[in-house]
């Protein structure tokens, strides 16, 4: 795909989403010298194309003009990878993904410190804010980066299912174990259980089963801590649930799309996976158990429902740019109360809390879907895979007792070895 810049120019529009912080900005003041041209890179998502239409309301209000440049995530991967490492002040505000790359732009000090900036303004007010979010946006206790989408994990399920099987949705791990037991050897030809199943990919899902389990990636210390008592009982639960009860010959490479279309199709009962997907589950046109499908939050483990909650994507400002001030403007705008609850009401979940304490926030949600992300929104941890640098190699080695355990194995010896080799990866990255 070729890279698209956006220029976008001020269309006479309601001011109603403006945050607050824009009365103060003078028209054309350039932000503290800054260019009165703010350069906004963005990724390819619901929310951009939702912003970008509201754009000419900054620039109206503001006197800022705004050129967007919008790329596919491997694009822009691209893009920063060349850009940052060069020291480019061509990017002023930019999209990224804290758990993905979020780390590693802070530390090469690609990304302006905002801390000052996010407790100056009352009204735009920061402590709105999820806690699991605003952790993982967070470097060395320096704030570099605003949460703009969320991700909780939430069981969905067949209520048809359960009906006939004289269930209830399950509470807590020995629940899912039994129900989905039950469901498929009531059910030829329905699995009990399906969720991601490739090295990579389940890691994010099974993040949560090792949360409510007790345990982590990373322990308090910063060591590796794939192996203890509590992630060894996580990884057998996931591997015994899709071994055991999930769909005959299922393969090792699934990611969210090859198990969502197995649930959606009528071929599982319960499927673990974000509740951002959810429509895919909820449209006639994409599912033919959309008039049936329920949500529920994780079942506890022995340490509780703990699902990840996380920051998908969020906004922060170059270094290197010097029109820091006016970037700031612009995320101050894009990210206020209100603009926050009107993006949240297409679909996008958001991190602040007023919008989901807001019934207006959640008018376009199922019900249920709704209550189960506010209990994960209260209890979630702020990360679903390795906190680190080298994101995509310690995937593949946390995910590998996943493998193993979803096809019978040792899944026990195989988070020994994980451990030592994720241990390994981390002592790489602390010299």
């Amino acid at each position: 795909m070729k890279r698209s810049v956006i220029r976008i120019t001020g269309i006479a529009t309601a001011a109603l989403l403006l945050g607050s912080g824009l009365a103060a900005c003078s028209s054309g003041d350039g932000g503290g010298g800054g260019s009165e041209t703010l350069r906004v890179t963005l990724v390819n998502h619901v929310w951009t194309d939702i912003i970008k239409e509201k754009i000419p309301e900054f620039e109206k209000e503001s006197g800022i003009k705004v050129e967007v440049a919008q790329f596919g995530e491997d694009q822009l991967s691209d893009q920063y990878n060349v850009k940052l490492n060069a020291g480019s002040d061509e990017i002023d505000v930019m999209m990224y993904r804290p758990l993905q790359e979020g780390k590693l732009f802070a530390k090469n000090g690609y990304m302006a410190d905002l801390s000052d900036r996010v407790s100056e303004n009352a009204d735009w007010d920061w402590a709105d804010y999820q806690e699991g979010p605003v952790n993982s946006t967070t470097y060395d206790g320096n704030v570099v980066g605003v949460p703009i989408i969320t991700e909780q994990e939430v069981l969905y399920y067949r209520k048809d299912l359960l009906e006939a099987a004289g269930l209830e949705v399950p509470k807590t791990m020995d629940d899912l174990l039994a129900a989905a037991e039950q469901i498929k050897n009531e059910n030829p030809g329905v699995a009990g259980f399906v969720a991601r199943t490739g090295k990579s990919a389940a890691v994010t899902q099974f993040s949560s089963f090792l949360f409510s389990y007790g345990g982590d990636f990373i322990d308090k210390d910063g060591k590796a801590s794939v192996n203890t008592p509590e992630a060894k009982e996580a990884y057998a639960t996931y591997g015994k649930l899709i071994h055991d009860f999930g769909p005959d010959n299922v393969s090792t490479d699934m990611s969210w799309s090859e198990a969502m279309a197995i649930f959606t199709q009528g071929g599982a009962a319960f499927y673990t996976e974000a509740d951002s997907l959810y429509k895919n589950a909820t449209d006639p046109a994409n599912s033919k158990v959309s008039d049936t499908v329920g949500f529920a939050p994780i079942p506890a483990g022995p340490d509780g429902s703990k699902a990840y909650n996380v920051p998908s994507w969020a906004l922060g400002v170059n270094e290197a740019s010097g029109n820091q001030d006016n970037a700031w403007k612009f995320i101050e705008w894009a990210t206020s109360q209100d603009m926050t609850l009107e993006i949240q009401k297409a679909g996008v979940p958001g991190a602040r809390t007023s919008v989901w304490d807001d019934p207006e926030g959640i008018s376009t949600y199922p019900a249920d879907l709704a209550e189960a992300i506010a209990i994960s929104t209260k209890n979630g941890i702020g990360h679903d895979r390795p906190l680190v640098i080298k994101v995509p190699e310690a995937r593949e080695i946390v995910g590998e007792p996943i493998v193993v355990a979803i096809t019978g194995g040792d899944s026990d010896a195989a988070a020994d070895a994980a451990n030592k080799a994720f241990q390994a990866l981390l002592d790489d990255e602390n010299k």
